[in-house]
């Protein structure tokens, strides 16, 4: 058990008979109200967006995870399959498990994936992935950085909003914690 004040983004919690990673946290101290830990944390059984607020004096429980480094090797329908890099055993999970994780999966990507009562719950991504762009409109002659942004589709079907001089067959960084680009990578 743990004070609801030392929550972090990362960490993950039983809450309500389910698990919950944290997503982030802000401590609010209403006037002459007494302070709270306004969370947003993310159901890791369903992959849905929770806003949850917690007293100053609750104490959650934080889950210790174990996890086994694994490569990505493929999907098939609804089922993404893993294997571990150790005992080449495979596994897989399901897409909804998964949630937003498989924008960011390639092929051939070693990932931490998340046990708990040696059960797979969930992977953790790296902070950035670099993935190709596959559709997006022309780039524009002379376009420099601007506030402009326009989408574009990536190989693994995730849209994200770029500048206008990122062209189809570049390759892109995002940001796996807010789908957002970076950088244009070589």
């Amino acid at each position: 058990m743990m004070q609801a004040t030392l929550l972090r983004p990362g960490v993950i919690i039983k809450h309500e008979g389910d698990l919950f990673t944290i997503f982030s946290v802000e401590h609010r101290t209403p006037g002459n109200k007494r302070g709270f830990m306004q969370v947003k944390m993310r159901n890791l059984r369903n992959g849905a967006m929770t806003d949850y607020r917690f007293s100053s004096e609750d104490r959650v429980d934080r889950v210790v995870m174990d996890e086994h480094e694994m490569q990505y090797m493929y999907h098939d329908g609804d089922f993404y399959y893993f294997m571990n890099t150790s005992n080449y055993e495979q596994i897989h999970l399901t897409k909804e498990l998964l949630g937003d994780a498989v924008d960011y999966l390639l092929p051939e990507m070693n990932i931490n994936v998340e046990f708990y009562e040696e059960k797979p719950v969930g992977v953790d991504l790296p902070a950035t992935v670099d993935l190709l762009v596959v559709e997006t409109e022309p780039a524009i002659k002379g376009a420099t950085v601007s506030n402009v942004m326009k989408p574009a589709k990536t190989e693994t079907g995730l849209v994200v909003n770029v500048p206008p001089f990122v062209a189809e067959g570049d390759r892109i960084r995002v940001n796996t914690a807010e789908g957002t680009y970076q950088e244009r990578v070589q």
